[in-house]
């Protein structure tokens, strides 16, 4: 499982996991309790329920950088194309935006 914290403005929102039933976003408790609290996505209303997909949610997959960018990142990061969460991981810990990705490996993870 790869896991990663998803912030706006360097505030923690939610959590974007991978597994072998496909992605799951959930937001943080504590950010759902705030009434300022602003969703990630238009596409992912801020709820206290988790979103479920097959594929990577669009919001996070059109985040992933494209064209020769993309070519430069699999070349010199020796990544593959088709693995959009490891694309993700590798590319957006500052994208441009409020939205950043941040990735949680294992021995960070309780």
């Amino acid at each position: 499982m790869r896991k990663a914290a998803i912030k706006i403005e360097d505030q923690l929102a939610g959590w974007l996991t991978q597994d072998e039933q496909g992605y799951h976003f959930v937001y943080d408790k504590l950010y759902v309790a705030q009434p300022s609290a602003r969703p990630v996505s238009l596409t992912l209303p801020v709820q206290e329920t988790a979103f479920h997909s097959n594929v990577l949610f669009p919001f996070f997959d059109g985040l992933i950088p494209e064209g020769w960018l993309l070519d430069i990142v699999e070349k010199n990061w020796k990544l593959n194309p088709r693995d959009r969460m490891g694309l993700l991981l590798a590319c957006c810990k500052d994208c441009v935006g409020a939205v950043s990705v941040e990735e949680i490996k294992e021995e960070d993870n309780p």
